[in-house]
């Protein structure tokens, strides 16, 4: 939704949506460089998937192709992992890294890694606050006979800004499962290591991107609730 750029404190924004714009070109560009790049043992990822699942005693794990490029996902009601067409097929460095950090999920899953818990409980509230909080504070700060929904607005979707925030550690930790899952496995060597990481490095670099967003927006609907330039008819 873009109408907070169209409220005092738009600059608030700028940083991080550079940044937004910064990170999915990173990441782009880094997964089509190493996906260029075959791995040792030219596996695909879909079989590096199954191997490294099966070590872990994850056998109950589905491995299935999904639509899309670079919508991979670990799926914890399912006990699925959907891997985008050119990580699924593809044998390359980038491949393996993607269903290495996957994997970290799965792990955490089984594991009962607390992070992912507690985001897979804010799931519905971030839904609902992401969706339901910007119109509640639009129809707050615009519409008079609506006044008290403009603080409604703000706690709704700040259980967006959480799951975004709750995200950061789930995510930077699945990411160091992968890179010791893959130095276990023997997977790759230790040039393929370096190169992995930079792969998972360049992903992160999204959930800290879209926090940082979520923050700022949090922040300048936050100024605009205490008074700070409010817009009112």
């Amino acid at each position: 939704m873009f109408f907070p750029f169209l409220l005092p404190g738009w600059w608030l924004l700028l940083p991080a949506v550079a940044f937004v714009m910064y990170s999915q070109w990173k990441v782009k560009s880094t997964y089509q460089r190493y996906a260029r790049m075959p791995s040792t043992y030219r596996l695909s990822g879909a079989q590096v998937a199954r191997r490294l699942l099966d070590d872990q005693g994850l056998h109950e794990v589905a491995v299935q192709p999904i639509a899309g490029a670079l919508t991979d996902r670990y799926d914890p009601a399912k006990k699925t992992l959907g891997l985008s067409q050119g990580v699924y097929d593809g044998a390359s460095v980038a491949a393996v890294g993607i269903v290495a950090h996957e994997i970290g999920h799965a792990l955490q899953d089984a594991r009962g890694y607390s992070p992912m818990k507690i985001r897979s409980s804010l799931v519905p509230a971030a839904n609902f606050g992401s969706m339901l909080g910007p119109w509640l504070i639009m129809a707050g700060l615009f519409v008079n006979a609506f006044h008290g929904l403009l603080g409604i607005g703000v706690v709704v979707f700040a259980a967006a800004v959480l799951f975004q925030l709750v995200t950061l550690p789930v995510e930077l930790d699945a990411s160091r499962r992968a890179l010791a899952l893959l130095t276990a496995s023997g997977f790759v060597d230790r040039t393929e290591l370096s190169q992995t990481r930079k792969v998972l490095s360049a992903a992160a670099l999204t959930y800290v991107a879209a926090a940082a967003v979520a923050v700022m927006q949090l922040l300048q609907f936050g100024l605009l609730l205490s008074g700070g330039g409010r817009s009112r008819n």
